[in-house]
């Protein structure tokens, strides 16, 4: 998947557009969400198990990024959406979150989640609203969770 953005940018879903060493660098330290002290073997394992989408400059450079944790059949959750400073007020955001909801992995999709603290307004012209029934979700809390290799993999 390949959409345009403007005459400026592309999104597209292609994994190998994804710059991990410049992602890991923006989360780790230019985004609320991301406590720091993520191991990178942690971060590598959550972008190969998501859909990925990455915002590029018509000569490649990756501005953007966001991915959408799901297993492509009933389930979603949109996270770690984020923009290059320099590219920021473009759109970008909003072709990524667009070009995430309506990819075809996703059209079964009954519910599609996401969490902010600060740009409600922003998703809610997506269709994201309230949670429909707050009382039902519940939530097991680890934030030092990720400090430590996955197991297994090369740290």
């Amino acid at each position: 998947m390949r959409v345009s953005v403007g005459a400026e940018y592309v999104v597209t879903d292609e994994p190998g557009a994804i710059d991990r060493d410049r992602l890991f660098g923006w989360l780790q330290s230019d985004s609320y969400w991301w406590s720091g002290g993520l191991h990178r073997s942690v971060f590598d394992a959550a972008v190969d198990h998501s859909l990925c989408f990455s915002a590029l400059t018509r000569d490649g450079d990756f501005v953007g990024f966001g991915r959408m944790v799901t297993d492509r059949a009933t389930f979603a959750f949109w996270a770690d959406v984020y923009v290059a400073a320099a590219h920021r007020g473009r759109g970008l955001g909003q072709a990524l979150t667009s070009a995430a909801i309506d990819h075809p992995a996703l059209a079964t999709c009954r519910r599609i989640l996401l969490a902010t603290r600060d740009a409600h307004e922003v998703y809610a012209r997506h269709g994201f609203g309230p949670l429909a029934a707050p009382s039902t979700f519940m939530e097991i809390s680890r934030p030092d969770a990720g400090a430590q290799p996955v197991p297994g993999l090369p740290s």
